[in-house]
């Protein structure tokens, strides 16, 4: 016979929980950088006056930013939910603070990084012609 399963000690839950509260800010630093960098590599889609479409970098960037944007979020949320079913009030430790903090922003990165993959699959912004259309204004 297997023993009856016990649940864990409140120090156990209570040093895990710690633990998943700085998986927060750690996810909503991560889809800052890779927001950052997606922005950085928008210079991409040009080269030599032709348009390329978007890079592989900047689709991995965005689709990869978000994903951490919204694990951070549902992070939070467990969070939120497991100190709740405790009774503990919520902000009641500096931990707690940061995760809150770090989910507002995780929120704002969010809506940031799907309007990177947005312009991802919209069309090309030059309209076909070269160079952003300068090409006419430039070469008489």
């Amino acid at each position: 016979m297997t023993p009856p399963l016990h649940a864990p000690s409140p120090a156990a839950s209570a040093t895990a929980w710690r633990r998943r509260a700085l998986l927060v800010p750690l996810l909503a630093a991560a889809s800052a950088g890779l927001l950052a960098a997606r922005l950085a590599w928008d210079s991409d889609t040009f080269q030599d006056c032709h348009y390329l479409g978007p890079s592989t970098r900047m689709y991995v960037t965005s689709w990869a930013g978000l994903a951490c944007a919204l694990g951070s979020l549902l992070v939070f949320a467990a969070l939120r939910r497991a100190t709740h079913g405790r009774g503990v009030p919520t902000g009641a430790t500096w931990r707690q603070g940061l995760a809150t903090a770090a989910a507002a922003a995780g929120l704002l990165l969010a809506l940031a990084l799907l309007a990177t993959v947005y312009w991802l699959y919209s069309a090309d912004p030059a309209g076909g012609n070269d160079c952003s259309g300068l090409v006419r204004l430039v070469v008489p």
